[in-house]
């Protein structure tokens, strides 16, 4: 429904656009010439996109209203997973020797000193 009213919303701001840009900044609308009777005199084009940009001034804000009740009745309310929040990261465990090499007893002589200063992890 949201999509919809959406669309239907930019349309009539396309159509709300095209009128407004079709009228003369001192009141011509589309008189261009030609005869004094008719429905595109300079008076009846203006009556006439003077009426159309009320009315789709008038849906555009409508809309926007209703689409904004829309918006705010079919909101979800924030939803916080607190699961981890008493937890703590896992320490990383060190790597394990390759097979070869954990099948040998490790002896004595075989164990290297530990570094003066100790390394980062």
């Amino acid at each position: 429904m949201f999509a919809f009213l959406l669309i239907v919303q930019t349309l009539i701001a396309v159509a709300l656009i095209a009128v407004i840009l079709m009228q003369r900044s001192e009141g011509g609308g589309l008189g261009v010439g030609g005869s004094s009777s008719g429905f595109m005199t300079a008076r009846g084009a203006a009556d006439f996109l003077t009426r159309a940009t009320s009315v789709l001034g008038g849906l555009f804000i409508v809309l926007s209203i209703v689409m904004a009740a829309i918006a705010g009745a079919t909101r979800q309310p924030v939803k916080i997973d607190t699961s981890l929040a008493n937890t703590t990261a896992p320490l990383q465990q060190p790597q394990s020797a390759p097979p070869a090499q954990q099948q040998q007893p490790v002896t004595p002589q075989q164990n290297q000193p530990a570094p003066a200063v100790p390394l980062a992890q």
